[in-house]
């Protein structure tokens, strides 16, 4: 889960990483009231007004923006509300004081999956497009492994920003903003923390001007109060349905239904019916839905009626390899499933493509040749019924 710039900022701050005080407005009478305390501050009453969306590239679009007075800052967030960057409406604005920058850092630490370690990376040349710094002049971004069982002690902070040439007047400031920062990717389960600008302002101090942080999701039952932080209101709504519901979807664009069990099984069926789909006028998956490994029919038809609530959806595709959970189980849950999803007063006027193999195939497809349901064909191969489930998309359109 990505979390808003002001968010990712309070978790600093509760970790002890130097910030500057900041407030929330999503309108701009909200944004003059936050102006009028934050600059009583100092800086000649100014402050920064800034885009709350999960994007980079805010300035670059007129999301961020300086006031120069409370009523400045009701006039910049009111241009800055509503507005689109990269696909994201900003609904909110954080404002900060504005900081007398005299230079600007990078510093970020992430997961990484490719060499199963964690790394840290650091560089003096911050305040712009770190991907920019890495193509440009690889040699300003330093890249550090970090031990997952030591973590980022004192001594590595300081090899950090030893390999970094951050300066000597900072170094201090900065290994210890690294350490507390490092604190924060462990303590909050994070994937990614990053600060892009880390600044050394006027009056000599290292500050956190920006934050960014991505929370892992699968550890979120160690954090109660992570559930706070989720933007129900930008998710899709048949993905947030779905989470309420534990199913693990997301939605894609396209007309053919899955529902498969287990994630590689799910994946291959959407490149299979990807793939069918081109014969059909470019018919393609409308989601991701695994439900595991145990197909009940309360899972099943949870599972179709996200699926059916979908206008888009024109079949749906189920393909199951029969395994802890057998085949006959599933074929049960299928059949029960749609019982129930009749019983709640659910429309079910789609075609469903079934495909069962594995463990008791032969008995889930007698189950299903026994219920009949006028909606339901079986098909032996994978192939052969990702190409009828696109076939039927195509018909329904």
């Amino acid at each position: 889960m990505d979390l808003f710039e002001y968010q990712a900022r309070d978790l600093f701050e509760a970790h002890g990483v130097p910030v500057l005080d900041g407030a929330v407005a999503e309108t701009p009478a909200e944004a003059r009231a936050a102006a009028e305390r934050l600059g009583a501050g100092g800086n000649g009453g100014r402050v920064v007004v800034k885009a709350q969306v999960k994007t980079g590239g805010r300035g670059k679009a007129g999301g961020v923006k300086l006031a120069d007075s409370p009523a400045d800052a009701e006039d910049k967030a009111g241009q800055i509300l509503g507005m689109d960057i990269k696909g994201h409406t900003v609904h909110r604005v954080m404002l900060a004081p504005a900081a007398a920058i005299e230079e600007e850092y990078y510093f970020s630490v992430l997961l990484d999956r490719a060499n199963r370690t964690f790394l840290a990376m650091a560089s003096v040349e911050g305040g712009m497009d770190i991907e920019e710094v890495a193509s440009t002049k690889p040699e300003a971004l330093a890249k550090v492994a970090v031990n997952p069982l030591t973590g980022i002690t004192p001594e590595v902070a300081r090899g950090i920003v030893a390999e970094a040439k951050f300066p000597s007047a900072v170094a201090d400031q900065v290994a210890d903003v690294i350490v507390r920062l490092w604190d924060v990717f462990v303590a909050e389960d994070a994937t990614l923390v990053e600060v892009n600008p880390l600044v050394k302002t006027g009056d000599g101090r290292v500050v956190a001007l920006d934050a960014k942080v991505s929370l892992d999701e699968n550890a979120s039952f160690r954090h109660e109060a992570h559930a706070a932080l989720a933007d129900r209101s930008a998710a899709d709504p048949l993905e947030q349905r779905a989470k309420d519901k534990d199913l693990n979807y997301v939605k894609l664009d396209g007309e053919v239904g899955i529902i498969g069990n287990g994630a590689g099984l799910v994946m291959s069926t959407l490149d299979v019916v990807a793939y069918a789909g081109e014969q059909f006028g470019g018919v393609k998956p409308a989601n991701f839905l695994d439900i595991g490994g145990g197909a009940s029919a309360e899972v099943m038809a949870n599972g179709l009626e996200i699926i059916l609530s979908d206008p888009s959806v024109r079949s749906v595709f189920v393909n199951v390899f029969g395994g802890i959970t057998a085949c006959d189980a599933v074929a049960n849950g299928i059949v029960n499933a749609l019982a129930l999803l009749e019983a709640r007063g659910e429309t079910v006027d789609k075609p469903l493509v079934v495909r069962l193999d594995g463990n008791n195939a032969e008995e889930g497809r007698r189950i299903l040749d026994e219920a009949a349901h006028s909606l339901v064909s079986m098909v032996d191969s994978m192939d052969d019924a990702a190409r009828r489930a696109a076939e039927l998309a195509a018909q329904g359109a």
